[in-house]
């Protein structure tokens, strides 16, 4: 086995929540997280893709809750159940992220906007005031929370998507001052990621979307979770309140 492929245990008698976790990137981040040793508990929408991920990673290191998360009955249910279960919250990925609308904001229904600020911005909040009162202020711990590249400069027709992103990379550095020393707040923003919440980006498409990358590829969830596993980790120790672009060179073109 090569060095870069040895097994790790940074993560061993630690507890992490990962939300938005049933496939995609949130699966990937519980994968390498649950590779490295720690406990997951992840949480989405269906309960029935929850429990086919909970087989996947191993009962023995998953627990699995549906709820919606921006309902802070659920997020206090989750946190409750972690420490039950696995002994601590130590670790939390903000990972749900919703855009049920496409097109010029100038034509944005104003309800939809609502609730993606809701869902990618106030429960991303709310959640870290979760495992704060829950454990983390007693006993420390880590968040990174998944942004976008849409945040970081003018996407066409995911434009308030982007500007929710924007919001969640502030918070993030707002917090990462709040809850320092003792709690580090990080965030990545990817680019195009092959998942199904990204599909209308680049399907039927790949291969002209991929042109634009300097590394000729569209991004994968593993790519994601590799990133956040190092913000999550002490190898990252000395790190708060920063953003990571993982994006395949794009955002160096010019593009999204």
């Amino acid at each position: 086995m090569s060095q870069a492929a040895a097994p790790s245990t940074r993560f061993t008698g630690r507890t992490a929540i990962v939300t938005g976790a049933s496939r995609g990137i949130g699966l990937a981040i519980a994968e390498r997280l649950v590779a490295e040793g720690a406990k997951v508990v992840i949480t989405a929408r269906k309960q029935e893709a929850l429990d086919q991920a909970v087989a996947q990673l191993g009962p023995e290191h998953a627990l699995g809750i549906a709820g919606h998360a921006d309902d802070a009955d659920h997020q206090a249910e989750v946190v409750a159940r972690a420490i039950d279960t696995f002994g601590s919250v130590d670790l939390l990925v903000n990972n749900t992220g919703i855009n049920p609308t496409y097109g010029p904001m100038v034509e944005l229904d104003l309800a939809a906007a609502r609730k993606i600020f809701e869902v990618n911005c106030l429960a991303a909040l709310s959640w870290v005031q979760q495992a704060h009162r829950g454990w983390m202020k007693e006993h420390g711990g880590a968040v990174v929370n998944v942004s976008s590249v849409a945040g970081l400069r003018p996407a066409p027709g995911i434009g308030f998507y982007g500007a929710s992103k924007a919001m969640l990379t502030h918070l993030t550095q707002q917090l990462a001052v709040e809850l320092g020393p003792d709690i580090r707040v990080n965030a990545v923003a990817p680019a195009v990621v092959k998942t199904k919440f990204a599909t209308a980006l680049y399907e039927g498409r790949e291969e002209q979307v991929a042109a634009a990358y300097p590394l000729k590829r569209l991004g994968v969830p593993d790519d994601i979770g590799s990133v956040v596993a190092f913000l999550l980790s002490a190898d990252a120790a000395w790190m708060t309140g920063q953003l990571l672009v993982i994006d395949g060179g794009v955002t160096l073109t010019g593009g999204v």
